[in-house]
């Protein structure tokens, strides 16, 4: 059972003690990921990301790799389109090192003009690793044809165009606006009592004043569309969707149970009728993907282009079928404990 305990400042410390294990995990999540960017600096959550990693007053990017490293501990982080998350895993008795790295970067991040050309570098890098993956790319272009115009539709990455130019200005004005302690939830899972976490993470964590700001949503308009794009592939890699549920939905996990059914294991209707009854693909899943307001359902194919149409009609008959005849007892009972098996 957690337990919860909120700052003047409006962070939250969550934290949850495991008896039965020797490590601890600590989770710096803030609210803020690529949905709250405008166009001009899209992808800047992310590059605030990466720069975390590149040096404070007190460490330098070195130092703040090796730090963990030296006792055996991770350090990592990563961006979604509405939270950032900045983690470590350590023994039980590097707990209080951990928080010292971690409050380090966050609070204390030089954002060095020689640090970020060095890493905006390291982003194109990574944007053209993306652009040569097209079973990754196809799902990027999905959701900005299903949501063209809005930063939901838009790639965490960004993209090469504003990338190269995004200036430390507009960083630091974003880290300054976004990154307050009011969207700040820390939380501490492991071998670890409550009042230790708090006692150590409140001198931190209490200090840091709040301007207590609260996201703007702005609902997505889904556009119904068909986009293709050329690329010297041996395979064609199909997304086919609709608009989903946003997370606190009332049918929010009658569309998981729906989804894992389709689209959700081996066992699943696409994967048992498309690939192993015809072997028309190699791979056939689906995915629901929630946000606070919005969702998206996907399902993806990777298959030979002589077998698009076969394979689209197979699709459709199935949704088609759950659409109009349900599920089998069986089915409901397979996926119910498939997805309590994976929580």
């Amino acid at each position: 059972m957690y337990q919860k305990v909120t700052l003047d400042n409006g962070i939250n410390i969550l934290t949850e003690e495991l008896p039965h294990v020797r490590s601890v995990a600590i989770g710096f999540f803030v609210d803020v990921g690529s949905r709250d960017e405008t166009e001009e600096i899209s992808g800047v959550s992310h590059f605030i990301e990466h720069l975390m990693f590149k040096g404070t007053d007190k460490r330098s990017a070195k130092d703040i790799a090796e730090t963990l490293d030296a006792v055996g501990g991770q350090l990592n982080a990563f961006t979604t389109k509405e939270f950032t998350c900045y983690y470590a895993r350590v023994l039980d008795e590097h707990f209080d090192l951990a928080v010292d790295v971690l409050s380090d970067m966050f609070f204390n991040s030089k954002f060095d003009q020689q640090d970020i050309e060095r890493e905006r570098n390291v982003i194109l890098e990574e944007i053209k690793m993306y652009e040569d993956a097209p079973d990754e790319l196809v799902h990027d272009i999905f959701a900005r044809s299903m949501w063209n115009g809005h930063a939901l539709g838009r790639p965490i990455i960004g993209t090469a165009g504003v990338i190269a130019n995004i200036t430390r200005e507009q960083i630091i004005d974003y880290y300054h606006k976004y990154y307050d302690p009011s969207k700040l939830i820390v939380a501490v899972a492991g071998n670890i009592e409550h009042n230790r976490v708090v006692n150590k993470l409140q001198p931190v964590l209490e200090r840091k004043k709040s301007n207590h700001s609260n996201r703007k949503l702005v609902l997505p308009t889904p556009h119904r569309d068909v986009v293709c794009r050329s690329k010297d592939t041996e395979q064609v890699h199909l997304c086919i969707g609709t608009p989903g549920l946003k997370l606190n939905d009332d049918n929010y996990y009658v569309l998981q149970v729906i989804n894992t059914i389709l689209g959700g294991g081996l066992s699943s209707r696409f994967f048992q009728e498309i690939r192993e009854q015809r072997g028309l693909v190699y791979t056939v899943f689906s995915y629901h993907t929630s946000y606070h307001d919005a969702g998206l359902f996907c399902i993806y194919a990777g298959l030979s282009k002589e077998n698009i149409d076969e394979v689209l009609e197979l699709v459709l008959k199935q949704i088609w079928d759950i659409q109009n005849n349900g599920c089998s007892k069986e089915e409901l009972q397979r996926a119910k404990d498939q997805l309590k098996g994976n929580l």
